[in-house]
């Protein structure tokens, strides 16, 4: 079985397990106490947090281990907002956050700041999202489903200038260096670099106003409530040290074999498109969406091949709606796949994963083909109901017809998956046909099409 599902957790690292199993022996007293065993455990904390921080490039009284990334992220929103109450409850957000900031952001007075179509923002859009009551801007230093890399370092400038601290959420991209620019808040979590899960890490930089929240507690500085798990902490340091050691020659190795995907796939299997920043993304990372694919359906054709991957798709999700950083980047959702390689990955692997994508995915095509459109010449278009059925049946249908019209006719496009308002125009930027808009219909909404070409 090939794990290409690193970005979702990565693999127990050798590192991480040697430290784990060690520290059981020797770090299981509490390290609050003065008695041997209690001082040996407090040792091996203060390594452990010393050398996440220097990882990290903070120092070690401002770094706090946490319950899990999540628990960084929100502990870290609400210390930073609290800390800065008199200026206002105002955030400023990427719309392709991790979900564990845009739950946290909720609770205040939020902007979203929209991204480009390889899913990056631009350090301007946070300039002009800044008013007098902003407490806090949050940043991802790399996507977590499409890999790109943010302008960190430039937001932070812009940020430090305005006098508002930048809380960055590096989870995917601390295993291959440290953050850049002058950033204020950063979390991380543990799983993603090979790390034991149940680990995060929050660091908060000397000067930044910092309340915490929820009822006091003397561990960690106060920000983190509860007994350390300090076998798992010990783990996640080390193999975050081990990762970093690797980092550079990973990286090249890594990034040739996403290149060889990134190359390969369009030309092994038409009407695809690869998303994200082709330059400035991370090493291991690349996905790519399938016209008139189910990603549900194809993940499990993978998985009968011996891959394990994940997908943005609607038909993936519980709520069936699209991912929202694919539906932000405004790219095609249906038959979404995200391969993330773990370190170690081999090009053999990443050879087989693309001798058997043509025939998973013509096999998912094959499958989803029967469903014959309901069409109704109208007035001057046509009309394709696919009221009740779900994306990528409504782009498939949309194909089916598009040639029935003459070059300037149209086509009304009846649907009532959200996901359609996201693929409809995607197909049509991938066809060369011009999508007209959405227009309200008695169910759900009508997705008019123009033919061009």
């Amino acid at each position: 079985m090939s794990y290409f599902d690193a970005a979702s957790s990565a693999p127990l690292h050798p590192v991480a397990r040697q430290a784990l199993l060690a520290a059981l022996d020797e770090g299981w007293a509490d390290p609050s106490r003065l008695y041997r065993e209690g001082r040996r455990a407090r040792l091996l904390l203060d390594a452990a947090r010393e050398a996440a921080a220097e990882a990290v490039g903070c120092r070690p009284d401002e770094l706090v281990f946490t319950s899990s990334g999540t628990q960084a992220v929100h502990a870290g929103i609400a210390g930073a907002v609290a800390g800065r109450r008199r200026v206002g409850r105002h955030l400023i957000v990427s719309a392709v956050e991790h979900s564990s900031v845009l739950h946290s952001a909720e609770l205040f007075d939020v902007t979203e700041v929209p991204v480009g179509r390889t899913g990056a923002v631009s350090p301007q859009a946070y300039v002009d999202a800044l008013r007098p009551d902003t407490a806090l801007a949050c940043l991802q230093s790399a996507n977590h489903e499409v890999g790109t890399v943010q302008p960190v370092g430039e937001v932070a400038e812009v940020c430090r200038e305005a006098g508002v601290p930048l809380l960055v959420d590096a989870a995917q991209s601390l295993g291959w260096g440290p953050v850049e620019g002058p950033w204020s808040l950063l979390t991380g979590s543990a799983h993603k670099w090979g790390g034991p899960s149940g680990v995060g890490l929050l660091a908060v930089r000397k000067g930044v106003r910092f309340s915490p929240q929820g009822p006091a507690d003397e561990r960690e500085s106060g920000r983190a409530a509860g007994f350390e798990n300090l076998p798992a902490i010990v783990a996640a340091a080390a193999s975050l040290r081990a990762v970093r050691a690797e980092a550079a020659q990973e990286a090249v190795r890594l990034r040739e074999l996403t290149e060889r995907i990134r190359a390969r796939v369009p030309q092994l299997v038409a009407d695809v498109e690869v998303v994200g920043d082709p330059e400035r993304r991370l090493p291991g990372i690349v996905t790519f969406s399938c016209l008139y694919v189910d990603g549900e359906t194809l993940l499990h054709e993978l998985d009968r091949e011996g891959f394990s991957v994940s997908s943005g798709s609607s038909c993936t999700s519980s709520t069936l709606t699209p991912s929202h950083v694919l539906k932000a980047m405004g790219v095609l959702s249906e038959g979404n796949v995200r391969v993330s390689l773990p370190f170690g990955a081999v090009s053999e692997e990443v050879d087989r994963f693309l001798e058997v994508l043509p025939g998973a995915v013509a096999r998912v095509r094959e499958k989803l083909g029967a469903p014959t459109p309901a069409v109704v010449v109208g007035e001057d278009a046509l009309v394709v109901d696919a009221l009740g059925k779900r994306c990528p049946i409504p782009v498939i249908e949309l194909a089916k017809v598009i040639g029935d019209v003459p070059v300037g006719g149209t086509v009304r496009v009846l649907s009532d998956d959200e996901a359609a308002r996201l693929d409809i125009p995607a197909w049509c930027e991938m066809r060369e046909q011009e999508y007209v808009g959405e227009e309200p219909a008695d169910q759900g909404s009508a997705y008019v099409v123009r033919r061009v070409s």
